[in-house]
């Protein structure tokens, strides 16, 4: 490895870009998020959870998702119920297949933490 010299940027005028957020999370907020966070750490849940929100008409059968992976329906059934109780997705039973959408209030409460803060003149809108 290289030792390279960084240069020293001079922040004395004010910072070049705002914050991403506005405060730290409390306790009981970091408490709230992790479960979500952690259900969205699995890679598999990751492409679930995009499937699910890139599929036309925002819901999606579980047999589209399955033909997806090459896994076994039983995993594919255990990362989905891991993301539904996490409250990322809801579902519902229609016969013999089970459709699944996601939840827009906790995917919405992700993107507050992960977005950028929005002031003026620093962060475009």
């Amino acid at each position: 490895m290289s030792k390279q010299e960084l240069p020293v940027v001079d922040v004395s005028e004010g910072a070049c870009c705002a914050p991403l957020a506005r405060e730290p999370l409390n306790a009981a907020e970091a408490d709230e998020l992790a479960p979500l966070f952690k259900a969205i750490g699995d890679p598999v849940r990751l492409r679930l959870l995009s499937l699910i929100a890139c599929h036309e008409g925002g819901e999606a059968c579980v047999c589209d998702l399955t033909s997806a992976f090459e896994l076994t329906a039983p995993t594919i059934s255990h990362h989905l119920k891991v993301l539904k109780q996490a409250g990322l997705i809801d579902s519902e039973r229609r016969g013999t297949w089970v459709y699944y959408w996601i939840n827009p209030q906790a995917l919405q409460r992700l993107s507050a933490i992960l977005g950028p803060r929005q002031a003026t003149g620093l962060v475009p809108a």
